[in-house]
């Protein structure tokens, strides 16, 4: 597990300064790879039995689940990581490149491959509607001009200040910020079935296409520029790698060690204290936590200014997710890496759920099978899945110890009536997480499964910082701080420490 001598700490690892990191999601192991790169004793805690998060791993019966992140659309972000420990990416991980990139089913039928080919999504386009086509070359246009600033300009940077912020309003106006991502999508779109198409990536990142500030837009040419790339081994090989980088700088990953409270002297984060009431001292304190989590719950009332219990109970969060893993015993080769099932309502049970918050009888479904690019990850001759369905967080009052099951039934009749036929006489392993086991497994507020949701006024300067606001040496990385949620907002979301966190040598005492 340990990296060659060359690229050990050149000094004694116990005279570095120490930097903890709460939670080992990707953000907070892209963040330890980066403070160890600089110099940084760290030391990554986790509540869990293994490392990853929302990316850990289950195995039973055979398969391999990864139990969140499937899609990997940014890889230089982790080529990045690699190189600062002196590594090729290649030599641990293979991505490969899946197409198409999602096959759209709507609920008539109709199928929509999406890809990065351009001729292709013309063509695609084309199928639907014709006259559209000229429209979705202008929206593509619009999402490139998005992405350079929202993206390339704005995704790695800190919103310290409100005139951070105030920068880039012209910039934001001029890309019609203010719009929503379907509304957008609209401006260039009149078949409403391509809008769907178009606006559905929000959804990825736990925002409402109807809601959600346009600046997401970015993510349809992001997915072009680089792909939809899936880790052969499952994501888990990403989280198991970034250990390895990890150990190699001479730090530390700790798992069932979870932490109760950060500790203070006043206003400035001192270290940890964990469940079992050991201490840990730090000059640096990074939280991978949800944020909303981490202001309510790590820190005392006495200590939040702007991110009081008030606010967050007023913020508006994400929405839930309902995932059911499964093996089956054959396999089903006409279905894609990545499905997305469109029921019979869009806008309204997106109301529903964020909105109402009323856990419908229909739904949209997102179906993985992994096994359609690594057989590996499934027992010769069959097939592993999840499916993931968007619901109201917690705020709903849904009861998921007596709904779970119907649920699951519901979802499996109809995955059985279109993609999977026969599907109930051919499971072989299964388990489920909802909401609530967000909320009390993953510490995540509300059963939220992306922290705050992503509108214009939770975004940016608006988003708790990543250097916190209100505590001294304490900073986030992670879905609920800047740029947002998905691999690349929190991959970003670590880079942004390199601008903020203090170099170790400002902390001459651990030194001495």
């Amino acid at each position: 597990m340990n990296a060659p001598d060359q690229f050990r700490p050149p000094v004694a690892v116990k005279t570095r300064p120490h930097a903890i990191v709460i939670g080992s999601g990707f953000g907070g192991l892209a963040a330890a790879v980066r403070l160890g790169a600089r110099g940084y004793r760290v030391t990554v805690l986790e509540k869990l039995d293994a490392p990853g998060g929302r990316a850990y791993v289950y195995r039973q019966d055979g398969f391999t689940f990864d139990a969140g992140p499937t899609i990997v659309t940014a890889p230089f972000l982790f080529e990045e990581l690699w190189e600062l420990c002196g590594r090729r990416l290649a030599d641990d991980v293979e991505l490969r490149a899946v197409s198409p990139f999602y096959r759209i089913r709507f609920a008539n039928g109709e199928v929509f491959d999406y890809t990065g080919d351009p001729a292709a999504m013309r063509a695609e386009i084309a199928k639907f509607s014709p006259d559209d086509v000229a429209g979705y070359e202008r929206f593509m246009q619009a999402s490139e001009a998005i992405f350079k600033v929202g993206f390339e300009q704005l995704g790695h940077v800190p919103f310290d200040s409100i005139m951070d912020m105030v920068k880039v309003v012209p910039d934001l106006m001029k890309l019609a910020s203010y719009r929503t991502v379907h509304g957008l999508v609209s401006q260039y779109i009149k078949d409403e079935r391509l809008r769907t198409v178009l606006s559905f990536h929000p959804l990825l990142v736990g925002g409402n296409p109807f809601t959600t500030t346009s600046v997401y837009c970015l993510i349809a040419f992001l997915e072009r520029r680089w792909g939809v790339h899936f880790a052969m081994g499952g994501t888990g090989r990403l989280v198991t790698g970034l250990v390895d980088l990890i150990e190699g700088q001479g730090s530390v990953v700790r798992c069932n060690a979870e932490v109760a409270q950060i500790t203070l002297d006043g206003q400035r984060a001192t270290g940890v204290q964990l469940v079992t009431g050991e201490r840990l001292a730090a000059d640096v304190v990074v939280s991978n936590a949800d944020a909303a989590w981490t202001y309510r719950h790590l820190l005392p009332k006495s200590a939040k200014r702007r991110w009081s219990d008030g606010k967050l109970a007023r913020a508006r969060y994400s929405m839930g997710l309902f995932v059911w893993y499964f093996g089956t015993k054959r396999q089903y080769p006409d279905v894609e890496h990545h499905t997305i099932l469109l029921g019979p309502r869009y806008k309204e049970l997106l109301e529903d759920i964020f909105d109402r918050k009323v856990l419908a009888d229909d739904f949209s479904l997102y179906l993985h099978r992994p096994t359609a690019t690594d057989p590996s990850l499934a027992p010769d001759g069959c097939d592993a899945f999840y499916v993931l369905s968007p619901v109201p967080h917690l705020e709903s009052g849904t009861n998921w110890a007596v709904e779970a099951e119907r649920y699951r039934r519901s979802v499996e009749k109809l995955l059985s009536a279109t993609l999977l036929p026969g599907l109930e006489g051919e499971i072989v392993s299964s388990r489920m997480l909802t909401p609530q086991d967000f909320q009390d497994r993953l510490n995540s507020v509300n059963g939220a499964a992306f922290s705050l949701e992503p509108i214009l006024m939770q975004s940016a300067w608006f988003r708790p910082h990543n250097r916190s606001e209100d505590i001294e040496n304490l900073f986030l990385v992670g879905a609920g701080t800047h740029p947002g949620a998905g691999l690349p907002g929190v991959l970003s979301s670590a880079r942004v420490l390199d601008a903020v966190v203090p170099n170790p040598d400002t902390f001459a005492h651990a030194l001495a």
